[in-house]
């Protein structure tokens, strides 16, 4: 049975912003946890009047751990040495460390 063009956008908007209001529902707790450290991280920002994080200068994947791939200390070669000393000082972000993101 065929419904009316208008009655089957209905529904699949309907859907969608049923989805939408779900995916919104969800992000709430995560982002009233991470409030805390957002606002330390907003006062550092402000005192030191940064643009953007950037801890060392010498390899990309120190300056800004958050934005580092896995495979950025290791892409000369995947058994080369981290010839760069800021690579022992700054450990592999959380969300890298583990294949599900959690230990």
């Amino acid at each position: 049975m065929a419904g009316r063009r208008s009655s089957i956008f209905a529904v699949y908007l309907l859907i969608h912003l049923c989805i939408l209001a779900l995916l919104w529902a969800h992000a709430q707790p995560g982002q009233s946890r991470a409030r805390p450290d957002l606002e330390l991280k907003r006062q550092m920002v402000g005192s030191l009047g940064l643009t953007d994080l950037c801890l060392f200068t010498e390899a990309r994947y120190t300056r800004h751990p958050a934005m580092a791939d896995s495979n950025a200390p290791f892409q000369d070669h995947p058994m080369s040495f981290d010839h760069f000393p800021s690579g022992s000082i700054v450990t592999v972000p959380e969300h890298l460390r583990y294949e599900s993101g959690k230990p």
